[in-house]
C-alpha cells in the first residue's frame, strides 16, 4: 500500500446535490421545491409544531406533572446494599466510592428492603423510620 493509492471505502463519499443548476442537471426551475407557498421561498418557514394557526398539539394538552432539579442529587440505598457493603461505618464518601451512588449525589437516604445482618454506624446519612429500626437492632446506629 502506499500514500497516493489510500482511497475511501467504495460507496462511503456520496457527491452533494447541487440544486438549482439548469434543466439538464434535472435539479434546475424549482431546486426539488415544488411549486408556489411557504415552503418554495427563501427563508420561508414556520416554527417547530405551528399548524397553520390551529391551536398547536402541545397547546391543546393538558399540563400534568413535575420533576424536581434536586432528584439528580438525592438517593436511595437499601439495608441490602448496606449489608453487602461489609464496613463497620458508612459516610456519603464511601458510597460514591463503592459505586453505589453517582458522583453527583448530595444526599441519601437508606430506605427497608432486604435485610441487615451487621452492625453498622451511618454518619451523615439519613433513614426511613423503619430501616432506622433495622439498623437499631442489628446493633448499628445514626448519627
Amino acid at each position: 500500500m502506499e500514500l497516493n493509492t489510500i482511497k475511501p471505502a467504495e460507496g462511503s463519499k456520496r457527491t452533494r446535490r447541487r440544486v438549482g443548476r439548469g434543466i439538464g442537471s434535472g435539479l434546475g426551475k424549482t431546486a426539488g421545491r415544488g411549486h408556489k407557498g411557504q415552503k418554495s421561498r427563501a427563508g420561508g418557514y414556520h416554527k417547530i409544531g405551528f399548524e397553520g394557526g390551529q391551536m398547536p398539539l402541545q397547546r391543546r394538552m393538558p399540563k400534568r406533572g413535575f420533576k424536581s432539579a434536586a432528584l439528580r442529587y438525592t438517593a436511595e440505598i437499601t439495608l441490602a446494599d448496606l449489608d453487602r457493603l461489609a464496613l463497620a461505618e458508612v459516610d456519603l464518601l464511601v458510597l460514591k466510592q463503592a459505586g453505589l451512588v453517582k458522583q453527583l449525589v448530595k444526599t441519601v437516604k437508606v430506605i427497608k428492603s432486604g435485610a441487615l445482618t451487621r452492625a453498622v454506624k451511618l454518619t451523615g446519612i439519613g433513614a426511613t423510620a423503619g430501616a432506622k429500626a433495622a439498623i437499631e437492632t442489628a446493633g448499628g446506629a445514626l448519627a
